[in-house]
Formats: C-alpha cells, sequence, structure tokens
C-alpha cells in the first residue's frame, strides 16, 4: 500500500513559496499621489515597498486613522492586510483585505488575496470561490506573475479536495508562466504535478516528475527542496520494493536535515551570545552615563559653596573621599569588566573552536556508515555508531557545562537544598552511562550505601557526570571505573570515583587542589583546569560541601566529594 504523505509535505512548501509577491505597481501611482498630502501614508508606504513589514504592519494603524479619502483608506488597509499576512495572523489580514470594496479600482487584488489568505486557513471551497470569480472577470488585466501563483494555488485547492483532474490542470497553467531560470517553482510544480498522478496510482507518470524534481534540487542552492526532494524519493523507492535505493535518498534526506538544524542551531547559539555581550555592554554605558551625571552635580555643588575658604576646604575634603571611594568602585568593575570579557570570550571559542573538531567527526562517522552499510559490514555500522555516539555525547558534556555555568554566572541555575539519599542518585546516573561503556570498553562498578545528605541533587549530578566524562576521557584504552558513597565522619558522608586512567601530574595536582579563586579566568587546559573543573568547584561550594584529588601518573585518579550528613 503506498504512503500518501507527500501530498501535505508538498502542499506546505508550495503555500509558503508560491504566496503573490506583493508588488507596489498596481498601487504605486495612486500611492505616490496621495503620499506627497500625508506623511503618515507616506511612511507606511515606505516601509511596504522595503519590506519591512513589521513597522509597516504598526504605524498603519496610525495612518488609517488619519486617513480622509476612499482610496488611501483602501491602500492602508491592503498594506495592513498583507503584512498582517506575512507575520502570519489570517484572521486580521481577512478583516483588513474584506475592507476593500468589491467595485473599486482594487477588486481583482482584493480576490486574489481573499483566495490566499483562504487558502492558508485551508478554507478551500471559499478560496476557490474567489480565484474563480477572478478568473472568469479580471484574469486578462492581471500581471503574468499573478496569473502563475493564482492557477498555482487553484491547483492547490483543488488537489485537496481531490479532483486531480483540474487540479492538473491549472498545475500545468502554473508551469507555462514560470521564467526557466525560476528553478525553485519549477521543482515544486512538477512536485505537485507528481502528487497528483502518484495519488491516482499513475507511478509511470509521478516517479518521472519526482526524479526531475529530485535532480533539479540537486544541483540547486535551496537545502530545504534538497530535503524534501530526496524524502520523496526514498519513499517512491519503498514503495516498489527498492530498499538499497530508498536508505541511499534517506541518508541523503537525514545529511540535508542534519545541515539545517546544525546551521540553525549554531546560528541560535551565537545570537544568544551576541545579545547577552550587546545587553551586557548597554548596562556598562547605562553606568557610566549616571556616574557622569553624577560628577556634574558634584562640580556645580563645589562652584555654588565656593563663598568661604572655610567650606570650600571642607566640601574638598568631602569631595576627595567620596571620590576615592568611586575610584575603588570603578577599579572592582573594570576588573568584573575583564573577567565578564573573559567569560564570553571562552564561551565564543566553545562554540566557535571547539564544536568544529566534534562536528567534524561526527560527519566522517556518518560517510564510514554510508560505507559500512553499502557493504553490509554489521560489525562496522556497530563501531561506527557506537563512535558516533560517544562523540555526539562528548559534545553534549560541552554545551551541557557551558549552559550550566552561563545559569550560575546570572543566578538562573535552580538550586533547592533538600534530603537526599546517594544510592538512588548515583545508580540513575551510572544507568545514562551503559551505551557510552559498551562503546569505549570500559567497566564501570559501584558500592554505595544509601547514606542521606544534604545537597541540591541536580548539582551534584552535574559534578557526578563531570568527573565521570572526564575519567572516561583520559583513560588510556581499556580500562575501569569504580565509585563508591558511604559515610566519612559524623559531620561528612563521600562519593567517591576511582579510574584506571592516565593520572595527573604532581605540579597539575598542585594547581587542581589549590582551586579556592572560582572564576573563569583561572581556566588553563594545559594546566588540567577546564571549565568544567570550575563548574564543579563552584557546585560543590554551593553545596557546603569539599571537592579533593588524588592521583599518579600512569595509575590513576581518585576524586573525593566530601558532602554534609543528615
Amino acid at each position: 500500500m503506498k504512503i500518501n504523505f507527500f501530498l501535505c509535505l508538498t502542499l506546505l512548501l508550495s503555500c509558503n513559496l508560491f504566496s503573490q509577491e506583493d508588488d507596489v505597481g498596481l498601487l504605486e501611482v495612486n500611492s505616490i499621489e496621495i503620499s506627497k498630502k500625508n506623511r503618515s501614508f507616506q511612511r507606511v508606504h515606505t516601509f511596504f515597498k522595503n519590506k519591512e513589514y513589521d513597522s509597516c504592519y504598526v504605524y498603519s494603524v496610525k495612518a488609517l486613522n488619519e486617513a480622509k479619502s476612499v482610496e488611501e483608506v483602501e491602500i492602508l488597509n491592503y498594506y495592513q492586510g498583507i503584512s498582517a499576512l506575512k507575520k502570519n495572523l489570517l484572521k486580521k489580514s481577512l478583516i483588513n483585505i474584506k475592507s476593500i470594496r468589491e467595485d473599486g479600482p482594487f477588486s481583482s487584488l482584493r480576490k486574489i488575496k481573499l483566495g490566499l489568505v483562504y487558502l492558508k486557513l485551508k478554507e478551500f471551497d471559499k478560496s476557490l470561490k474567489h480565484y474563480l470569480d477572478w478568473e472568469n472577470n479580471d484574469k486578462q488585466r492581471t500581471r503574468n506573475n499573478y496569473k502563475r501563483n493564482a492557477f498555482h494555488n487553484i491547483g492547490l485547492c483543488y488537489i485537496h479536495k481531490r479532483n486531480y483532474k483540474k487540479s492538473k490542470e491549472y498545475f500545468n497553467k502554473s508551469l507555462k508562466l514560470i521564467e526557466p531560470e525560476d528553478t525553485v517553482r519549477i521543482i515544486i510544480t512538477k512536485m505537485d504535478l507528481a502528487n497528483v498522478y502518484y495519488n491516482q496510482y499513475l507511478d509511470d507518470d509521478a516517479i518521472p516528475l519526482f526524479q526531475e524534481a529530485y535532480d533539479l534540487a540537486k544541483s540547486f542552492k535551496d537545502v530545504k527542496l534538497k530535503q524534501n526532494s530526496s524524502l520523496n524519493m526514498a519513499v517512491v523507492e519503498r514503495n516498489r520494493k527498492r530498499y538499497k535505493e530508498s536508505v541511499g535518498y534517506y541518508r541523503e534526506f537525514i545529511k540535508w536535515k542534519d545541515s539545517l538544524w546544525n546551521r540553525d542551531k549554531i546560528w541560535e547559539l551565537t545570537e544568544k551570545d551576541k545579545q547577552l555581550a550587546v545587553a551586557q555592554k548597554e548596562s556598562e554605558i547605562a553606568l557610566q552615563d549616571e556616574k557622569i551625571k553624577r560628577q556634574r552635580v558634584v562640580q556645580h555643588s563645589l562652584i555654588a559653596g565656593a563663598s568661604g575658604l572655610l567650606i570650600f576646604l571642607g566640601f574638598l575634603g568631602f569631595l576627595y573621599k567620596k571620590l576615592k571611594k568611586q575610584n575603588v568602585l570603578i577599579t572592582q568593575q573594570k576588573e568584573d569588566l575583564n573577567i565578564a570579557n573573559k567569560t564570553k570570550n571562552y564561551l565564543f571559542s566553545v562554540v566557535s573552536h571547539d564544536l568544529r573538531s566534534p562536528m567534524n567527526t561526527i560527519q566522517y562517522q556518518h560517510e564510514q556508515l554510508k560505507k559500512h552499510i553499502d557493504g553490509n559490514d554489521i560489525v562496522g555500522i556497530k563501531e561506527a555508531n557506537n563512535t558516533a555516539i560517544a562523540v555526539t555525547k562528548s559534545t553534549s558534556h560541552l554545551l551541557n557545562n557551558v549552559l550550566h555555568w552561563s545559569l550560575e554566572q546570572s543566578n538562573q541555575l535552580l538550586f533547592n537544598q533538600g534530603e537526599h539519599a546517594l544510592k538512588p542518585l548515583i545508580e540513575h546516573i551510572l544507568f545514562d552511562y551503559g551505551t557510552l561503556m559498551e562503546a569505549k570498553e570500559i567497566t564501570i562498578s559501584s558500592e554505595v550505601e544509601n547514606q542521606l545528605v544534604k545537597i541540591d541533587k541536580e548539582s551534584i549530578k552535574i559534578v557526578v557526570r563531570n568527573l565521570i566524562d572526564n575519567a572516561i576521557k583520559y583513560m588510556d584504552g581499556k580500562g575501569g571505573i569504580k565509585i563508591s558513597a558511604g559515610k566519612e565522619s559524623e559531620e561528612f558522608s563521600y562519593i567517591k570515583i576511582q579510574d584506571t586512567g592516565i593520572g595527573i601530574s604532581k605540579e597539575q595536582l598542585k594547581k587542581i587542589n589549590a582551586l579556592t579563586d572560582l572564576s573563569i579566568d583561572k581556566i588553563d587546559r594545559s594546566e588540567g583546569v577546564g571549565l568544567g573543573l570550575i563548574l564543579c568547584q563552584t557546585l560543590i561550594k554551593k553545596n557546603n560541601g569539599v571537592l579533593t584529588f588524588d592521583s599518579e601518573l600512569g595509575k590513576g585518579t581518585t576524586v573525593k566529594i566530601l558532602l554534609q550528613t543528615v
């Protein structure tokens, strides 16, 4: 039985790309004449012409209140309606466009836009009513680009109503009006035509069109088109029971999907860091402005109080003390700013540099996985998959540390101390490491007493995961990790993590155990002090605990956490 999700997938893409161009050409003469008399209208017209739809939508409200003629009101309703449509405010767009007269000079635009809005609202009968009214009465007076898009959208309405004959007719009309260099619309229309045939089980007509759309998309720059055309071909080949070809197309789909995700995610992280830096800088500028204002007040007061020498000298002494305090404050703020800048630069480094290596490794493992799948090498597939999982977990660990450090520094990390048992907490953490341990061929064992401690459970989990990740990272080949927990004294309980890794030199161990001033400017990877260790020390200190390290090169490392016993 065929899988018919092509229809929804392609319609969604088509509705996004085949909405009518909002060309101001049809309104240009009228708008220019009006804008000479009305400054508010001129502003809205400029925003619309420059496609600044958010500003156009906001300022058109004021312009509508000041409008003096029917023609002016209709053009402003059109501008606001299209801006609302761009913002996906479909009900608001419908109200504005319906406000345009049916028998006025813009009646043709009114019909086309109402057809588009009802299509987006999935009210296909109403959409067809307006589009067919336009076709029967106004088609000859409409530009080719509007005709092309209107015919395509009529085809979409008919395909939703399962009238495939009509749908095919209008898609072909649209295709004839598409310029040869307009590759995007050609690809989308061919996929829509293919769906028309495919839903009628006319595979011999549908599959060549799917293949043609795929070939065009493959040589085109639009990643979204590549992704959807690959998925179409994957499902077509699966329905034809050509499973090897289907897997190949599906791998392409995953590649394009991952490409979009990685691009958007890295951009999102970078944008957030930029916004944080800008907000911080604005706060610093505001603070400096406030200081300047205060200094001006002091200067004016000094001039006004210069009537007597004694008063002047006394006031000068007072001013000297005040300025001295301000200098101390400025010096402290400068030090805080330097630390904040180092934090920002380090976080940018993590995003821009430290992610590059694992992403390249994951890409390489995907390529290896593809080779193993083609060669039906089960062992190779398993090894490549396990390696990819390990790299992904490592990358996730890096990003988690950046996130937790940022939240902790901005006092957004939730901290709620309570009474918790150590055994279920550690068992829950170890459960998450099963697959990774298998991939690394590392054994892990535990001897945990069910001791009650007063902690914030989530922050202790972050610390223990970091320490286990470090033990795995510095394991020289196969090895073992042992986790134990119990009562250290009447006041403290302990969690101990022992590994058989490469160990830590005496110089590095001395520096790690001497950490007291916990700030990001203490990071020195060459000395074994990274963001993860700073984060662990910070969270343990916040839990009123103690974190110590004991190690010997070549024999492994033991980390002990002391926590308050209940």
